[in-house]
């Protein structure tokens, strides 16, 4: 579970229900017709740009991520990796069957190398999976920032709708509190969608992407070394590359002799 995005569209609904509340009553921001304007509107300008079952899968991809979001710690990574080349040197590729490994991707990689794949297949797997992978993340954030930039555009033709609506009937004062109301109610949905949901979620998809590239190619690296049967100390060498430079000389000093 990501605490972060709870919490943050938490606090931002807050702030703005409390600030509607402080100001009078909170019925009088609820409007229908703003709300098919901003969100079916929107919905359909998103749906012309992208496939419509690619739309509605990146809606569960992008609330899956959002919410439930796993950091893959690349150093913890590297260390599962050199516990799995222990095994090798111990028991052989074999023993990579009965290996406890908590990431997917990494999971799959050492059953290749138990089943005995060669070594340009495992490749291939690999980075097929990975770029697929890859483009599923991309394409999500896509597609929210595609409805982030919808609902506010939306929210301005809601806008001009209520202000046509007003105008052109100026000469009977009780239609045009309605009509404001459409004109202004839209404006605010709009903005509240795009900023609150649509836009933060995009780049929760789009840092996800940047994640899952290095930590699945560290991954396919890994597998690769573990294949090769190299010490788990060379491999560490190796693979330290993925992280950060501060964090690099504090790994190799912690590893085992």
């Amino acid at each position: 579970m990501d605490i972060a995005t709870i919490a943050g569209i938490l606090a931002g609904s807050i702030v703005v229900a409390v600030a509607i509340l402080i100001g009078g009553d909170a019925g009088t921001f609820l409007n229908l017709p703003s709300i098919l304007i901003v969100v079916g509107g929107g919905f359909a300008a998103t749906v012309i740009r992208f496939p419509l079952a690619n739309v509605l899968s990146a809606l569960v991809l992008g609330g899956r991520v959002a919410f439930t979001h796993k950091n893959t710690n690349p150093k913890e990574m590297i260390n599962v990796i050199a516990d799995l080349a222990m095994i090798v040197r111990r028991d052989g590729p074999l023993g990579l069957e009965k290996a406890e490994i908590e990431n997917d991707f990494l999971k799959k990689g050492a059953q290749y190398v138990a089943d005995g794949y060669d070594e340009q297949l495992i490749i291939e797997a690999l980075e097929r999976e990975r770029d697929l992978n890859l483009q599923r993340l991309d394409e999500g954030q896509r597609i929210y920032k595609a409805i982030g930039d919808a609902a506010p555009a939306f929210g301005m033709i809601g806008t001009l709708v209520g202000l046509v609506q007003m105008l052109s009937t100026m000469d009977d004062p009780s239609t045009i509190g309605p009509a404001m109301a459409v004109a202004l109610l839209t404006t605010l949905y709009g903005a509240v969608i795009a900023n609150l949901i649509a836009l933060p979620i995009a780049d929760k998809l789009s840092a996800k992407m940047l994640i899952e590239e290095v930590s699945q190619t560290l991954a396919i690296d890994g597998v690769l070394q573990l294949r090769a049967g190299k010490n788990p100390n060379l491999i560490r060498e190796l693979l330290v590359a993925y992280l950060p430079e501060k964090q690099r000389a504090q790994m190799l000093a912690a590893a085992p002799a």
